[in-house]
């Protein structure tokens, strides 16, 4: 497939209106997730827990957001494409099968992801726009698209300009998408899942529920979104034997509603220079003090 066709075919149609809102995805997965977790779940919750309509609000507003961002990172990406890498090598993986494509499109897209993420947590200003995902208190399935819409185009950044730089065809990036999603939804269940053998290779649920973790040993770990062993490749893994995350969320106070979320780095930000203050590791409580520091590990 040559940069022609991969620059008309990948901007031609990046979304539709159901791919934005989203609905039948969200009704499928509330038909799947709310009586798995009533089945398998690995803490007693409520199914209408607290901060339930602030995700709503990311659920719905949130698409519209990011949208601009991803056709930015979608056209940047095609003119590397087209103007930067060897036509010998974007010809190259354009022609591979869908088949080959499709595993290479899916660690390619996770190796992204995995340092996308740690420097959201590395990065004390970047920290500040990711603890809105991590404010959750009470992990369940819908936990996944409490993120702040700056954290969401950063990852997908990090996950698919690769893919569409080098060419890889709709319909493999596509199926990586479906996955990822899907993914996303079950590492944040409420279900006491680990996958055994395999815990080191696949991201579980156990595996993620550690990262939301507010106990010092496991922060800043467990980034992968779907192969665990590229932490345990670069250090960052964390799974304990024969224990479990205990409690979620951050060190400090948040916002509870999505406006004073979604406006939640850009207060702190402000707030940090009009101090001065030279430290970007502090984040702010609701009352604007400055809380305990999160400590976050270097990248190697």
């Amino acid at each position: 497939m040559g940069a022609e066709v991969i620059g008309y075919r990948h901007f031609r149609r990046p979304f539709s209106m159901r791919d934005l809102f989203g609905l039948s995805q969200l009704l499928l997965a509330v038909l799947i997730f709310v009586p798995f977790e009533r089945l398998f779940a690995a803490r007693p919750q409520k199914i209408f827990r607290r901060g339930l309509l602030t995700d709503m609000a990311f659920l719905f507003i949130n698409g519209g957001l990011v949208l601009a961002g991803v056709i930015a990172i979608m056209t940047a990406a095609i003119l590397v494409n087209q103007s930067i890498l060897p036509a010998a090598v974007t010809q190259a993986i354009g022609d591979l099968p869908y088949l080959v494509q499709v595993p290479l499109v899916i660690l390619i897209a996770d190796l992204g992801v995995y340092w996308t993420h740690r420097i959201l947590h590395v990065v004390p200003a970047m920290w500040q726009i990711h603890s809105v995902h991590h404010a959750v208190e009470e992990l369940d399935w819908l936990a996944a698209i409490h993120q702040h819409p700056l954290d969401v185009m950063f990852m997908k950044a990090g996950a698919l300009f690769p893919l569409y730089a080098l060419g890889f065809s709709t319909e493999a990036i596509g199926t990586y998408l479906l996955v990822y999603y899907w993914q996303a939804w079950l590492v944040h269940a409420n279900v006491r899942l680990n996958y055994g053998p395999l815990r080191h290779i696949l991201v579980s649920p156990e595996f993620h529920h550690w990262h939301h973790s507010s106990e010092t040993a496991a922060r800043d770990k467990n980034f992968a979104g779907l192969f665990s062993f590229y932490d345990v490749l670069f250090g960052s893994a964390y799974l304990p034997k024969g224990q479990d995350p205990k409690a979620f969320g951050v060190d400090h106070p948040m916002p509870s509603s999505y406006l004073a979320l979604l406006a939640y780095p850009f207060v702190a930000w402000t707030s940090k220079r009009k101090r001065g203050d030279p430290s970007a590791t502090q984040p702010l409580s609701q009352g604007g003090e400055t809380a305990q520091p999160r400590q976050s590990a270097p990248l190697s």
